[in-house]
């Protein structure tokens, strides 16, 4: 009976402790491992806890930090830009912290806070995100409340001077998002540059395995490659999904199978799309569903592109 007790006390807090995981983390397939770590701990203490929420949160973060200190290693010799895996749900929902939730879990958010170090990371996380109070910080990341202060300020200041102003009417932004696409889809170069900021940049995350490591800068530029390369998908079968990634608008690409092969998070700052990730890696896919093959499916569409201009 007591083992039933600590498993529905976990199973009501892991929505929780994902989404604390996962953006100390980055990492869907870390956090869930962080947080199947916690509950085995959790499971096997031979002591109950006074406050399981407490317990758990602070087990999640510890075990966060010390996946991120040895994660930091792969990342800084990745090849290309580096970007979380995308999330297309988040688990923990809070209708009073909604907007903070959604911008704490954006890869804009997710990106800046890899420049800070695991600690600092963490107690931002706690702290802004989530709330938690200074006592339970200092217990969580095993510092004095003094120390997480600290912490606490220098991150803040370092996400304040980084983080976009992202739009903050939601309706605005998903009807502008919803232009974009259908301007996308229809490769129209007008429609996609009056929709683009002018310092606008489309960003490629393949790992050095698919696509370009180089980012492409300005509206005129990004609009015309985008008008080129997106509308041949459709010809070989391929499906452009409009989906929120990351609390921001996005795209899943599938191929004829159904098989994902890119994910896209969208950026809109000031009534324009200022930011384009690509996630192609499909290292980085796979928790979304099945993954296709990026490769072929990207070499057909420019052959059929080839053919069709071929007179």
């Amino acid at each position: 009976m007591d083992g039933v007790t600590r498993t529905e006390e976990f199973q009501e807090l892991r929505p929780l402790l994902f989404a604390i995981a996962y953006r100390i983390l980055g990492s869907v397939s870390e956090a869930e491992d962080a947080v199947q770590e916690a509950w085995l701990r959790y499971d096997g203490s031979a002591t109950r806890a006074e406050s399981p929420k407490a317990f758990l949160s602070a087990t999640v973060t510890r075990i966060s930090i010390d996946v991120l200190r040895s994660a930091r290693v792969r990342r800084e010799a990745y090849v290309g830009p580096w970007f979380p895996e995308p999330l297309l749900t988040d688990p923990y929902q809070d209708p009073e912290r909604s907007a903070e939730l959604a911008d704490s879990v954006s890869m804009a958010a997710l990106i800046l806070l890899e420049r800070l170090s695991p600690l600092e990371r963490a107690v931002f996380v706690l702290r802004e995100v989530f709330a938690f109070s200074y006592r339970e910080i200092a217990a969580a990341v095993e510092r004095s409340e003094a120390a997480c202060r600290q912490l606490a300020v220098k991150a803040r200041r370092h996400m304040d001077a980084g983080l976009p102003r992202f739009e903050a009417d939601r309706r605005s932004r998903d009807l502008l998002a919803a232009r974009f696409f259908g301007a996308l889809k229809e490769g129209d170069v007008d429609g996609l540059r009056e929709l683009l900021a002018a310092e606008v940049q489309l960003v490629n995350d393949g790992g050095g395995k698919i696509g370009s490591t180089v980012p492409l800068f300005g509206a005129d530029k990004v609009a015309r490659v985008l008008a080129v390369t997106i509308p041949p998908f459709a010809w070989i079968g391929a499906v452009l999904e409009a989906h929120e990634v990351n609390g921001q608008p996005g795209a899943i690409i599938r191929d004829r199978d159904g098989l994902i092969v890119i994910a896209w998070a969208i950026e809109i700052v000031d009534g324009h799309v200022q930011t384009i990730r690509s996630i192609v890696n499909p290292d980085k896919l796979g928790h979304l569903g099945p993954v296709g093959d990026a490769v072929a499916v990207i070499n057909e569409k420019k052959q059929l592109r080839r053919d069709r201009q071929t007179p």
